[in-house]
């Protein structure tokens, strides 16, 4: 009996060993790809360093200075903010209803599902020229078919508020398939004999979509806003191609994404770009734990 547990403690332990040499590789690669380049910035984030000469510690002088001394912050905040909005409401709201069409067993359906997918294989970059060609001023496609039914042109990405305007329309059109992935699986999960018993007692389609399918998918719908707030904070590149590094007209778009760029890559300022990046950080912890606990106390509120 005690040879045959210490065999069996054996067994475990080489069992134990063998899965810690298979998780090995994992936790190296998590390590030296994630841990390090964040301890390395919070590090830089305490240094004035401009990559030629020696980091120079000077504490917390490049957050008392983002927070309180530039005078660029505050725009980029409320530039991000909107950015963040006027893409995450046309989204959701977008994504609830093509997810609850493609629901429905429809003629052609198919089809359309196909259609409203391409956007998730075309890089954010490559979108981004095509909308150039898309908004140009002069000659852009939107203004000609504008021109069809008497609109003048829009300087789309010539006025500040136009070029925020048509920013948040580029994310939407990015965004909104992946939303509607999410809540379309979400959708297809709930049973129909839920929903054609709401049917059966006569609520009609949006009573059914309001009152029971967005409740049973509210998991899905929470983490569909969450992922497009923390994209929207770290949006970059179709920012950067659509109206340039310095911000936009007016520093229309001036962004978080915009301003890290100009600090890191433009102004050498590697300790500065840190600190912003922490202070991007903290605020989408702040904003993704409110939303997390708001969607808490409503599952709790209204099980």
């Amino acid at each position: 009996m005690r040879a045959e547990r210490g065999n069996r403690q054996r067994r475990d332990s080489r069992q134990a060993r063998a899965g810690r040499l298979f998780v090995a590789p994992n936790l190296a690669t998590i390590a030296v790809f994630m841990l390090f380049p964040l301890g390395f910035s919070l590090y830089m984030s305490l240094q004035k360093w401009d990559l030629f000469t020696p980091p120079t510690f000077v504490g917390f002088a490049n957050f008392r200075t983002l927070l309180i001394d530039d005078p660029l912050f505050p725009v980029a905040l409320r530039n991000t903010m909107i950015y963040v909005l006027g893409s995450l409401i046309p989204t959701v709201v977008i994504g609830l209803v093509v997810a609850a069409t493609l629901n429905r067993k429809i003629l052609g359906s198919t089809v359309f599902r196909t259609v409203m997918f391409l956007p998730l294989a075309v890089s954010s970059v490559v979108m981004a020229v095509v909308w150039q060609f898309v908004f140009d001023a002069n000659n852009g496609l939107l203004n000609i078919m504008l021109g069809w039914i008497g609109v003048e042109p829009i300087p789309w990405l010539v006025d500040p508020h136009w070029a925020m305007v048509s920013l948040c329309l580029v994310s939407v059109w990015k965004s909104a398939p992946f939303a509607t992935v999410v809540l379309l699986t979400a959708m297809q999960g709930i049973p129909d004999t839920i929903t054609e018993a709401a049917r059966l007692d006569g609520a009609g389609e949006l009573r059914r979509l309001v009152s029971i399918t967005i409740p049973l998918i509210r998991g899905p719908l929470t983490f569909v806003v969450v992922i497009s707030v923390i994209n929207g904070f770290q949006a970059f590149d179709q920012v950067y191609v659509l109206t340039g590094g310095h911000g936009g007209p007016e520093t229309g778009t001036y962004v978080f994404g915009i301003m890290l760029f100009q600090h890191a890559f433009a102004f050498l300022d590697f300790g500065y770009a840190s600190a912003m990046a922490w202070v991007m950080f903290a605020i989408l912890l702040v904003l993704t734990m409110l939303q997390l606990r708001l969607a808490r106390r409503n599952a709790l509120e209204n099980p």
